[in-house]
């Protein structure tokens, strides 16, 4: 059995390993790097997530999200965001009803199609919120994706 701060510092390891990765491709910057374990991802609320990010999102159709109506199993729910505003730098994907609702961020580099895809877990239906930043505003897509109960389709 393996005792709570092996766990916390496996992850630890791990996060911190994917980020230097990340950093050494060019990918991501240092600072990037370093902020991304912070205020976004200790958000509870939603609106706290989004204030996290840069602000406020005003609702555009250029973002789109992709995710499933209806998902069986809410522990992986594909999901992924397309932006097709020019100069996006930044996409952010957030789960309203999670405890903790950002989820994953992606930064685009120059010359990148932003097009992003991932695994999410989802405890219950709810929103998913995209907020992606371009030119140094944020915009945002929602969709509802419906978790059915233990995901086994009842």
């Amino acid at each position: 059995m393996w005792a709570e701060p092996n766990r916390t510092r496996r992850q630890a390891l791990k996060t911190t390993g994917a980020l230097a990765t990340l950093v050494s491709l060019g990918i991501v910057t240092a600072q990037q790097a370093h902020a991304a374990g912070r205020a976004g991802f200790e958000a509870k609320s939603l609106q706290d997530a989004i204030k996290a990010v840069g602000g406020t999102a005003a609702a555009n159709d250029q973002v789109t999200i992709v995710s499933p109506d209806i998902a069986e199993n809410g522990a992986v729910v594909p999901v992924g965001a397309v932006s097709k505003l020019p100069n996006t730098t930044e996409i952010y994907l957030m789960v309203e009803k999670n405890p903790t609702p950002l989820a994953a961020a992606f930064m685009i580099p120059a010359g990148t199609e932003p097009d992003v895809q991932t695994r999410l877990k989802m405890g219950q239906s709810t929103n998913v919120v995209a907020v992606v930043k371009a030119d140094g505003k944020l915009f945002s897509a929602t969709k509802e994706t419906k978790v059915t109960l233990g995901g086994c389709g009842g």
